[in-house]
């Protein structure tokens, strides 16, 4: 077998720019980190009953043999719930939007995304062999001029809470947009769900836009504390989704237990303590426009960001706040652009305003 130098060469060239990834380990410290913002990860327990015996795993595609009357009522429910006419779960949020781009897409389409979009909403893009195209982060009269010039099928892809920034995109605007053009408008509100909402169903129904939407993509790995997405939309959708989506078709389903968990954590959203969640928000911005030190970027959403000036600068940071046990993670370039690179803390329903004042004197410090 031939050495791997060729690898090794890249790898070589990762570790000279300080952009050299390996796996964290977080366990026991405080929870600055993860996408967890309701904690509901610690608060559904693996599914046990003496009356119901599952199976541990699918045994096959939804196509093959992995399909259940438990898959469907979850689906039922899960379109229900977000005020859809139909759902389809998939494996991984990654794998919805690859499953959903990559096969409504034709040669022939235009999709227009936000400059900040999800990586895997590009990688779905790319397989779909349509054109793609880029608006300013957030700038509807930027997405207005290329809209306004492009032809045929049209497609704007956005993320309702972006997953690196955290802020909100103008979906009204955007909305209203695509329907004065035409254009099918697909929103990931991977980081919307749970969140937003009287019941945590989200930005797009929070705002009464579904009519307005082609598609929305919804992850459970986040704020529902389990794992899997789905893709809302028409019926038609669906079907063709099952008909046409190579990530769909060709993937052993979900194992019985995580339809279980994932109905038991619809249950309790309407009742998650979102309250608590945006006090220690407005708190975390409060304590943040005290210190000049830094930059941050702040935002009416469990991400905010302490922007850096390259690799060495937010890995240093990072560093010291976890060698003091908190858990936050620096993001590098090219994750984010160079001069972007940053600390990216997440708020949690479960923190205190204790350890997010200690959070603040160990960056201060």
């Amino acid at each position: 077998m031939p050495r791997e130098n060729f690898l090794e060469q890249k790898l070589e060239l990762k570790k000279a720019t300080n952009s050299y990834r390996t796996l964290p380990n977080f366990e026991g410290m405080v929870d600055f980190c993860s996408n967890d913002y309701l904690g509901f990860s610690k608060l559904l327990i693996p599914y046990e009953s003496t009356d119901i015996t599952l199976p541990t795993g699918s045994t096959g595609s939804r196509l093959i043999s992995g399909n259940s009357s438990l898959a469907e009522k979850t689906e039922q429910l899960i379109a229900g719930y977000h005020n859809a006419e139909s759902a389809l779960i998939f494996n991984c949020g990654y794998m919805a939007n690859v499953g959903l781009f990559s096969c409504v897409v034709d040669t022939h389409d235009v999709v227009i995304h936000d400059e900040l979009i999800h990586a895997s909403v590009i990688d779905g893009i790319r397989l779909g062999f349509g054109q793609r195209l880029k608006f300013k982060h957030n700038d509807v009269s930027d997405l207005e001029r290329i809209l306004a010039k492009s032809k045929g099928r049209v497609f704007v892809a956005i993320e309702s809470v972006y997953s690196m920034d955290g802020d909100i995109a103008p979906l009204e605007n955007i909305a209203n947009l695509c329907q004065k053009y035409s254009a099918f408008l697909i929103v990931d509100e991977a980081h919307s769900i749970g969140v937003y909402g009287n019941k945590g169903e989200g930005l797009v129904s929070s705002l009464h836009l579904e009519e307005k939407v082609f598609a929305r993509v919804i992850t459970f790995g986040k704020a529902m504390g389990l794992h899997g997405a789905a893709v809302l939309g028409s019926r038609t959708l669906i079907d063709f989704l099952i008909n046409h989506s190579r990530a769909f078709i060709y993937t052993t389903a979900l194992p019985p237990h995580t339809y279980v968990l994932l109905q038991k954590s619809y249950t309790l959203l309407p009742s998650a303590d979102r309250k608590t969640l945006f006090e220690l928000i407005n708190h975390f911005k409060f304590k943040a426009s005290k210190i000049e030190k830094y930059r941050w970027q702040c935002n009416d959403s469990p991400i905010q960001n302490l922007l850096g000036d390259g690799n060495d600068m937010v890995k240093s940071i990072a560093d010291t706040l976890q060698k003091n046990n908190f858990a936050v993670k620096a993001i590098l370039s090219p994750t984010v652009p160079k001069g972007k690179e940053r600390l990216r803390i997440c708020l949690h329903s479960f923190n205190t305003v204790e350890q997010i004042d200690a959070l603040f004197e160990w960056v201060n410090s």
